[in-house]
């Protein structure tokens, strides 16, 4: 065992340190070829402590798509200390975080939106994924001064148009698919994000109406 994984070993770090490694794993392999035994290689520990702590493939991919739900908060949260203190400011900063995480963590965002590896029943994943969801649908609310009907697609369709939007620049960004927008800078960059999440933003409208006047729930 190498003596930095050691040293993490002996002062209780193991699963960060799995988690590091797993991290490092996915960046380079994906979810699909995702491998306990490299992760194993790469902390410096034995082949099996990344099963003893996970409980297997999906334990760990449910672990590190936790973290990065919990990433995604931290870029948008630090959007928001230098965003204006208001609904609108704040919504717009989780945009740019959430592109920022895009780019910044892309192993870490394809895990969680676009695979189906990660254990769906982690209970940790799924307090993550709902918070980071749910503090979309707060800031879209905050904007509108009302919160959306779960009950029928019209009253959803604000918080996802936002949502689809936002993740939609993030993940073709993060794919490299604007090609202009890759040979922005920086400050050129976050000018072409906000100048695209702008017309997200809630305005006044009112809601569409649903088919034939009468609401039909979901599902």
């Amino acid at each position: 065992m190498p003596d930095d994984a050691r040293s993490r070993y002996h002062h209780g770090n193991l699963r960060s340190a799995l988690l590091d490694a797993g991290e490092a794993e996915l960046a380079e392999t994906g979810p699909e070829a995702f491998s306990l035994r490299r992760v194993a290689k790469r902390a410096g520990v034995s082949h099996a402590a990344p099963a003893h702590h996970f409980g297997g493939v999906k334990g760990l991919l449910a672990a590190l798509a936790t973290r990065g739900f919990e990433r995604l908060v931290a870029c948008q949260d630090a959007r928001r200390a230098e965003a204006p203190d208001t609904p609108e400011g704040r919504l717009m900063a989780d945009g740019l975080g959430y592109v920022d995480f895009a780019l910044e963590h892309t192993a870490l965002f394809r895990l969680c939106f676009s695979s189906a590896l990660p254990d769906p029943e982690d209970p940790a994943l799924a307090d993550a994924g709902e918070g980071a969801f749910m503090r979309m649908v707060r800031t879209v609310s905050d904007v509108t001064g009302a919160m959306p009907d779960f009950v029928t697609p019209e009253g959803m369709a604000t918080p996802l148009r936002v949502w689809a939007g936002t993740h939609g620049i993030a993940d073709l960004m993060a794919g490299g698919k604007m090609k202009f927008a890759s040979d922005l800078g920086p400050a050129a960059r976050d000018r072409l994000v906000r100048a695209m999440l702008a017309p997200m933003i809630p305005r006044d409208d009112p809601p569409p109406a649903s088919a034939g006047g009468q609401d039909a729930p979901v599902g």
